[in-house]
């Protein structure tokens, strides 16, 4: 059987969100199939300061990050972009005019507004990120960085559509639910990410499968044959998934793996 290069999303598909934990049968299921010759990468929204955490305790042979913006295969950086500096400003800026708030996702930390915020979604987060490594000192009011992405939250008070229009230009906006909003330069998806893989390793697109659960899955999901669906996902993926497997919970990266014969 010819090498196969797995792309697994984190977030619902080797994290569970309710347990908080990368179960033991996902970990041990990634190293068999690396031992088997199989190339195991990690896809995922989050930048590469979000991710160190998984690529500490899973074998893997590179990350893909920020939705495309940032590609590490071993040590090596094979890419990497981040939204110019000017226009990073003027976003922080709208993001405050439109009444949204957010998160700048860079690929060494993530930057906050320093005041407290009115939507309780954004104040979560904030508080699960804040005092870790990953949580930059910096906040909106320095000049002195660049992000590779952005999400936001909205509530009642937040225009939307004027918000979505000024980024319309340069920036996919992915709807998330639940008034979150994922926002990604545009040229660079989970699909591209992956496309840059396979060229570096002279693997066909015939012999990669992607694992997800989530919308900002869809555009991978929709450019590979091989796909591989979360027990507990979001049904916008449903008419492109190839093989639906178990809750993450319920070892379904493990199931998938021996059942589709990776392991």
């Amino acid at each position: 059987m010819s090498r196969k290069a797995l792309f697994f999303d984190v977030d619902g598909t080797l994290f569970s969100e309710t347990l908080r934990v990368v179960p033991d049968s996902a970990k041990k299921a990634l190293a068999q199939t690396r031992k088997k010759g199989n190339l195991v990468f990690i896809n995922s929204g989050r930048t590469y300061c979000l991710l160190k955490q998984f690529l500490e305790q899973l074998e893997n042979d590179g990350c893909l990050c920020g939705c495309g913006t940032h590609i590490r295969v071993g040590d090596r950086v094979l890419y990497s972009h981040q939204i110019p500096h000017r226009r990073g400003n003027e976003i922080k800026k709208a993001i405050v005019a439109f009444g949204l708030d957010g998160v700048l996702e860079g690929t060494q930390a993530c930057y906050f507004q320093k005041e407290e915020s009115r939507i309780e979604g954004m104040r979560k987060l904030k508080e699960s990120i804040a005092g870790s490594r990953e949580c930059s000192p910096f906040t909106w009011d320095e000049d002195c960085y660049e992000f590779d992405k952005f999400c936001v939250f909205a509530d009642e008070h937040s225009d939307r559509k004027g918000f979505f229009a000024f980024l319309e230009p340069d920036i996919q906006v992915i709807d998330r639910g639940n008034d979150f909003y994922e926002c990604v330069p545009k040229g660079h998806t989970k699909a591209t990410a992956i496309d840059g893989v396979l060229k570096d390793f002279g693997i066909g697109l015939e012999d990669a499968y992607v694992f997800g659960d989530s919308a900002n899955d869809l555009d991978m999901f929709r450019h590979v044959p091989n796909a591989v669906l979360m027990g507990k996902h979001d049904d916008v993926l449903k008419p492109y998934a190839t093989f639906v497997t178990k809750e993450v919970e319920d070892d379904g990266i493990e199931y998938a793996l021996k059942s589709l014969g990776l392991l």
